[in-house]
């Protein structure tokens, strides 16, 4: 055996314990000196006339072996230099052989497993000390105990050193008369904590916290063969009464008389068509142009992209990642069918299609009085939700209760809750009879304060960016609209007759507007109502713009409610849209109660006005969003209690910044345009002839004719682009088309069928007025074919779309044998320049590049339209890599792959974005292709000595770089040097930024005198805090091209 290392510890003699801070110090001296004078005089082989058991944790003390009574207390003697030191006397190891490894070693165990053991006795040495040397508990003699069995080696490496180890034991640690038996490890349980590679040394604080532990229950189960008894509990339904089961029988049986009919008497099973899903993500802003606090948006997805993120009714609660969510999101614009779709889920749930859920609550925020305080959960589930009178309420709540994860609470139309900022401020912490608000109460739910484990289902409109519920929704999902297979089949399923079905189907391909307007489901009645309700026979035209369409179909409503009524002036309609307009204003859906009889049964007869019961009242609300917002420009336009000013105010768009306006908005705006300048439809109207309207007018008039649309952001010169066209006016469309800048940019703006079809209608006569235009479609969600048909203008010169949804478009023109648009698809899409702002702007330029050097698309052989190539490569010339901290090192790799394609690059921007010295390594590899590159930027991408090295060596080969930037690196003397050797071989190099690196004097000396040898160098930026200032001085006097800040 090689002989055992001494340590500090082991020379010292030294062994800290918590009690050594308890005792005076002069009975510490005594104590340590007293155990010095028996190290001297006790025989370690004193332990071989012990009988050893293998099972043994210790044995007990022969009566044979005796100690003297007192030992003399000896002084320390001084060391004496001059004197030999005697040799240490080596201490004879323990006769117990080495386990073998088929043995089983002790298995530590944590303190809830520990059992006692068959053999619990102890070696047990009792020394009387002299009185001066012991506690004042008496004379007691200490306990020193030799530990037997091996330790394993992580407690031996944490406790104590290897080698015969004695523990003493202070007397205070044992009652008298009492054996403290230990505990020995259950068979299959695992180290605790406290004994792990964390463990403290022996004698420190670990030992307190030990003392302080509960006592150890002996049959305590191992949690690796029972498991954890509280998770199976959790899983284990509870039994439910049987006045629960009634109830849940009751509310099914409620939901599938309530939910079974859809607008005007549709039934949901005949009628109803499936939408799909599509799932949306948050875009956290970030990159070096990013805001300190992160603003969350919903990503704009592309087309491929949504078709590949579809999702069914059944993933509604599991989507991709299959895991269970909490809080849903349920997103889509007006019309989309939002309400109709929760429906739809009820009845699944009322079919036992949702099996997770025990109980559905549908609580419609339109209804809800969102004022008073005096709501508790109960009474929000019970009395406020569209569930039937529970008897037996307080038992059905106690079993709602105890199973959270079984109920799912539906909030319909959370848009009318207002106030969203402060919404989750003061949320309900409890969920007995205290009394809350309806928005505290949501906000215990959603914050999960009260009611914990439950599922959240809202339906909203979005804009724009998000609020601050949304941004913490587990998943966000978009209702999607009708696609064209859809709106046929909804067509068919809504006229019963063959013939009519056929002639629907007919006007509405013939008629692309309102083919484009039937993407939304509710249009998309609209116009089935307007057909069914005219004359086949007559083959009136379809209307042409969104104010006419609503104009004719509200006006048929009126005439269907007047029908029969001889009185017809009883119908108040200025009255009926001054409520529309109050309503519109304070931003409520709801007629107020003390209209007149006859006023509300019209429009309840008609279908303007919808009613939902409650527990306390009936309530009548504008049936849409459309209808009200109609009625409220009909008061705009024809009330003389409206001045011009207010009409404007409401019209078109306005170019000075103002509050982000919603979708309700933008609907009246163009209501209020086409109702000024469109003819009102014969027979019965909403609109009253004898109203002179001139001076309204012309205010419209002057305001468009000094719009500048190059002021205006994407969003809002979309708007104009509808008020113009709802005018129906060949002299504002010409107006437009003229003041429009060169590059058109809808970009981050969503654009739907209807929207497309405007912009093409508009752009289409610019040809005309010898007007080209690029036009920017990135983050629009263009479809691929209305990317199809803004791409074939003739003013179009050169688009920017999703890459993606090109490379689809050409695909779809090459099938179809389309060459000749095929190439002008080709030259006519551009990427300059090159903003990547999001992971997708950059994954899919590889494909693209592919496409570029094999001169094919990906599913097709050679295109002769490619025999040059992908022409936006060729000649791109600026690219701004801006994916920020967080993606930024995770694509650069794809960046690298396509930088070899891009010979016509000049400026490239990587700034802020991470990449290391393995990312500037990769760069070195590939910039010798860029042999147009003028300026790189790699400011503050935490790039050191090695990643400059490299960069160093293959920067003379980019013979046209012009400005180098390397601001706010890892920099040290030795890149700064590797700068400096290659500085003069850098021929057109004008400006090098080096500022806030970490070289010294040492490195900026270099750099000076490479200095001198690079006439053609403009200035040096070399000022870091590393530099003494009279070092910095002193270079920038001997140079003035060296610059600080």
């Amino acid at each position: 055996m090689e002989p055992r290392c001494e340590t500090d510890a082991e020379s010292q003699d030294v062994v800290q314990d918590p009690m050594s801070e308890l005792l005076p110090d002069n009975v510490l001296l005594e104590y340590i000196s007293s155990l010095e004078s028996f190290e001297e005089e006790f025989d370690p082989n004193i332990f071989d006339k012990f009988p050893v058991d293998a099972d043994t944790t210790c044995t007990p003390l022969p009566e044979s072996v005796f100690f003297p009574d007192e030992v003399k207390n000896k002084k320390r003697k001084v060391a004496d230099p001059d004197k030999p030191r005697r040799p240490k006397r080596k201490r004879a190891a323990p006769p117990y052989p080495e386990s073998p490894s088929n043995v089983r070693l002790p298995t530590i165990t944590p303190e809830s497993s520990f059992h006692l053991s068959s053999n619990q006795f102890q070696h047990v040495l009792h020394f009387p000390f002299s009185p001066l040397t012991l506690p004042p508990s008496g004379g007691s003699p200490l306990q020193i105990i030799q530990t037997i069995s091996p330790l394993t080696p992580p407690l031996i490496g944490t406790m104590v050193p290897t080698g015969p180890t004695y523990v003493i034991v202070s007397p205070q640690c044992v009652s008298p008369g009492t054996q403290i038996i230990p505990l020995s490890p259950a068979d299959g349980t695992v180290a605790p904590s406290e004994l792990t590679g964390s463990m403290l040394p022996v004698g420190s604080s670990s030992d307190s916290a030990w003392q302080g532990l509960p006592p150890v229950s002996v049959d305590t189960p191992s949690p690796t063969k029972e498991g954890n008894p509280q998770k199976k509990d959790r899983n284990i339904r509870p039994e439910a009464p049987e006045c629960v089961k009634d109830y849940i029988h009751q509310i099914k049986s409620h939901m599938r008389d309530v939910c079974c009919s859809m607008r005007e008497g549709m039934e949901m099973e005949s009628h109803y068509v499936d939408m799909h899903l599509v799932q949306r993500k948050l875009l956290i802003k970030s990159g070096k142009n990013a805001n300190k606090c992160l603003e969350k948006e919903l990503v704009v997805l592309s087309d491929s992209e949504r078709k590949k993120a579809k999702l069914n009714r059944s993933q509604l609660f599991h989507n991709s990642d299959s895991k269970p969510k909490q809080s849903v999101a349920l997103l889509g614009k007006a019309g989309v069918g939002k309400t109709t779709f929760i429906q739809r889920l009820c009845l699944d749930w009322a079919s036992d299609s949702l099996p997770q859920f025990q109980f559905v609550f549908l609580l419609n925020c339109k209804i809800l009085d969102l004022t008073q305080s005096n709501y508790s959960l109960k009474a929000l589930l019970f009395d406020l939700s569209m569930s039937p009178r529970c008897e037996d309420s307080d038992s059905v709540f106690k079993h709602i209760l105890s199973c959270p994860e079984e109920v799912l609470i539906i909030f319909d139309s959370f848009d009318h809750i207002k106030d969203f900022e402060g919404l989750l401020q003061a949320p309900a912490k409890s969920h007995t009879n205290t009394k809350y608000t309806i928005k505290q109460l949501f906000s215990g739910l959603f914050q999960k304060e009260i009611f914990s484990g439950c599922t959240l289902l809202i339906a909203t409109r979005p804009k724009d960016v998000l609020n601050q519920v949304l941004r913490k929704m587990d998943s966000l999902l978009e209702l999607c609209g009708f696609s064209p297979e859809d709106i046929e089949l909804y067509t068919s399923k809504y006229f019963e007759d063959a013939s009519l079905q056929e002639n629907a189907l007919k006007q509405i391909r013939n008629h692309r507007y309102i083919s484009s307007l039937c993407s939304n489901p509710l249009l998309c009645w609209t116009t089935c109502f307007l057909l069914e309700q005219q004359d086949v026979s007559s083959n009136d035209d379809l209307p042409s713009t969104l104010t006419d369409l609503y104009q004719r179909v509200t006006s048929k409503h009126l005439q269907e409610a007047s029908f029969g009524n001889k009185n017809s002036k009883q119908l108040d309609i200025p009255q009926l849209c001054k409520i529309a307009w109050e309503g519109f204003k304070n931003h409520d859906t709801c007629v107020n109660p003390v209209s007149s009889t006859e006023l509300l049964d019209c429009g309840l007869k008609s279908g303007i006005l919808t009613s939902y019961k409650t527990s306390e009242r009936q309530e009548n609300h504008f049936a849409d969003l459309f209808t009200q917002n109609l009625l409220s420009a009909v008061h705009l336009v024809q009330s003389k209690q409206v001045n011009e000013k207010m009409v404007v105010a409401n019209s078109v768009v306005h170019q000075k910044k103002r509050k982000v306006q919603g979708e309700s908005q933008d609907v009246l705006q163009r209501f209020v345009t086409g109702l000024i300048f469109q003819k009102p439809p014969d027979g019965v109207s909403i609109l009253d002839s004898s109203v002179n309207i001139k001076a309204k007018k012309k205010a419209v008039e002057t305001h468009l004719e000094s719009m500048k649309p190059n002021d205006l952001v994407p969003a809002r010169l979309l708007e104009l682009f509808h008020c113009v066209y709802e005018t129906c006016s060949a002299k504002f469309a010409k107006l437009l088309l003229k003041n429009l800048p060169d590059n058109l940019s809808f970009y981050g703006t969503q654009l739907c069928p209807s929207d497309v079809y405007v912009i093409c209608h508009l752009l289409q006569h610019a040809s005309s007025l010898k007007r080209t235009f690029s036009i920017n479609l990135q983050d629009t969600c263009i479809p691929i074919s209305g990317l199809k048909e803004l791409v074939g203008l003739k003013c179009i010169k050169s688009f920017w779309a999703h890459t993606a949804d090109t490379i689809g478009l050409w695909e779809e023109l090459h099938q179809s044998n389309d060459e000749l648009n095929l190439k002008s698809a080709i030259e006519k899409f551009t990427l300059h320049p090159l903003k990547a702002t999001q992971g997708y702007h950059i994954e899919s330029l590889p494909v693209l590049v592919q496409i570029h050097r094999e001169k094919k698309l990906p599913m097709s052989e050679f295109v002769s339209a490619l025999d040059e190539g992908v022409p936006a490569l060729r000649h791109l010339q600026r690219l701004e890599f801006e994916l920020g901290v967080q993606n930024g090192p995770e694509l650069f790799p794809k960046l690298i792959e396509v930088l070899p394609s891009l010979q016509s690059l000049q400026h490239l921007d990587l700034e802020k974005n991470q990449i290391g010295d393995s990312g500037a390594e990769k760069l070195a590899g590939v910039v010798h292709f860029l042999e147009c590159l003028k300026l790189l930027n790699l400011s503050q991408n935490h790039i050191g000595d090695a990643g400059v090295e490299k960069l160093a060596k293959a920067l003379p080969s980019v013979p046209s770089l012009q400005s180098l930037s390397l601001y706010g690196n890892a920099i040290a003397d030795s890149g700064a040097e590797n700068l400096a050797l290659v500085l003069p071989d850098m021929n057109f190099l004008q400006d090098l930024d080096v500022k806030f690196n970490k070289f010294t004097d040492i490195g900026a000396t270099k750099l000076s005198a490479a200095l001198k040898n690079c006439t053609g160098m403009k200035s040096l930026e070399l000022w870091n805090d590393c530099i003494p200032y009279g070092v910095f001085e002193h270079l920038r006097l001997q140079d003035s091209r060296i610059r600080s800040l």
